[in-house]
């Protein structure tokens, strides 16, 4: 009898330690990240009980969302900052973690130095105290982001208690139009499910949009899975998977790079899979996206207006309007022309080698507009050298834009990196909620990194295409 599972239940299946009472399932994690922000109680909880890390060799800690970008001398200013910086360097000291420190050039933002270092590989489970942990999906592993108390399950037990998502296959057809990018086309799938919308699920993303796409692409789209409810998102290894693993720092070498590969590309769900929901989208449809909301879902393409509250059912016109008032937006107002005071090009959904790389090939021979500030945050130390070794960072430079250390930076503000008051920010990130980026007020409008730029040098809210 044939295999008719997908990818996402072989995976799960194979890594089962068994079923609990609460119908929930005991999942061995094969690998663990960890950052300075939802580490350090859980250190405390396993300190309280006694407790060891049972397989301190399949953990990775890197520093990231406190870290300055601009000035990071130690002790760091912020005197929270700084006691988080200890408390990881203390933990992996005792609990014998490695640790990818400031003064290690494999550091960088977690979902950008997995892939980066070859830890991220097909048929894996991981886990790690953060909501974009979806991002390793990419590989066609399984990843989930936890809680502080499930990063000490894992760090005590190498599991955790999960129930099982139904699995929905979220296809993308056609080809994608000039000037629109994955940041597109998954602002797109979200617009469409909603920010509920994959609740109780993991998505397989397939169709050949996303056969076309380079690995850094898949990241971007599997990165925001989790806002769009999705409890995973990943893509089937192929050969380009395979390509972009080989030769990696912690990949496998020589005939036991070869076993592996056969065995990742033999995960891929079959043409026949089973699954408990299907949906379709035509790429060719897609332009490039922008949020205008407080959610990830409240987007439109660049060239349409704002939704009308008509539109809405009467129990969601009231949160619509809210978030037209928040963002002092109104309903039928055209995107385009919107006033940005801030760019941000960064992020673990956007601060990679490609999204720079094509970011720079917008700026170069602009200026950002006057009165705005903007900055490019590459995601890792890797990243940032191979940027300066091609030149990229005196292109955005000549540009006006400002080139920073890595870290998350404006993504999440816990650094010096924030917005004031209500300023708009043209983002490259993956979350537009209120206050998301350091002001209580400030206004957030997630895009591509080349539509960051066209925003940034016209000052406003622009189509790129008319750029390229």
């Amino acid at each position: 009898m044939t295999d008719r599972r997908n990818l996402f239940n072989k995976v799960w299946d194979a890594h089962s330690v068994r079923s609990l009472a609460s119908g929930q399932t005991q999942l061995f994690i094969g690998l663990h990240l960890i950052h300075e922000v939802t580490s350090p109680q859980a250190f405390s909880m396993l300190r309280d009980r006694g407790l060891k890390a049972l397989f301190p060799e399949r953990t990775l800690a890197t520093v990231d969302h406190i870290v300055p970008t601009e000035n990071q001398a130690r002790p760091f200013l912020d005197v929270l900052a700084e006691e988080m910086m200890s408390a990881i360097e203390q933990n992996c000291r005792e609990f014998g973690i490695r640790l990818f420190n400031l003064d290690d050039n494999r550091q960088g933002v977690v979902h950008i130095v997995g892939p980066e270092q070859g830890l991220t590989q097909p048929g894996m489970t991981i886990a790690c105290g953060d909501s974009h942990t979806s991002t390793h999906g990419a590989f066609g592993s399984i990843a989930f982001g936890i809680g502080t108390s499930q990063v000490a399950d894992v760090l005590a037990t190498q599991t955790l208690a999960l129930g099982k998502p139904k699995v929905r296959k979220v296809e993308v057809t056609g080809t994608l139009r000039r000037g629109v990018y994955a940041k597109d086309v998954i602002l797109h799938i979200i617009r469409k499910l909603g920010v509920q919308g994959g609740v109780g699920y993991a998505y397989e993303y397939s169709g050949e949009v996303f056969d076309r796409m380079t690995m850094e692409e898949r990241m971007t789209v599997c990165n925001m899975s989790i806002e769009g409810g999705a409890r995973c998102g990943y893509i089937n290894p192929d050969l380009t998977t395979v390509d972009y693993i080989k030769g990696r720092p912690f990949a496998p070498q020589g005939a036991d790079f070869d076993r592996a590969a056969a065995w990742w590309l033999s995960l891929a769900s079959p043409k026949d899979a089973e699954f408990d929901d299907v949906v379709t989208f035509n790429g060719s449809e897609i332009e490039p996206t922008v949020t205008w909301g407080i959610n990830p879902a409240q987007s439109v393409g660049v060239s349409e207006k704002l939704p009308a509250l008509a539109g809405f059912s009467t129990d969601d016109q009231k949160g619509i309007q809210d978030a037209f008032d928040y963002m002092d937006l109104k309903e039928q107002q055209p995107i385009r022309g919107v006033k940005i005071d801030v760019a941000f090009i960064g992020s673990c959904t956007n601060g990679r080698i490609s999204d720079l790389r094509e970011a720079a090939s917008i700026a170069k021979g602009h200026h950002v507009a006057p009165g705005v500030k903007a900055l490019v945050v590459p995601g890792s130390q890797l990243v940032r050298e191979q940027a300066m070794r091609e030149g990229l960072d005196k292109v955005f430079e000549a540009a006006g834009f400002e080139w920073r250390g890595a870290g998350c930076s404006m993504c999440l503000a816990m650094n010096p990196d924030k917005l004031k008051g209500r300023e708009v920010c043209a983002s490259s990130s993956n979350r537009n909620f209120k206050g998301r980026q350091g002001s209580p007020t400030g206004r957030t409008l997630l895009m591509s990194p080349a539509m960051v730029v066209a925003a940034a040098i016209n000052g406003c809210v622009s189509d790129v295409r008319e750029m390229l």
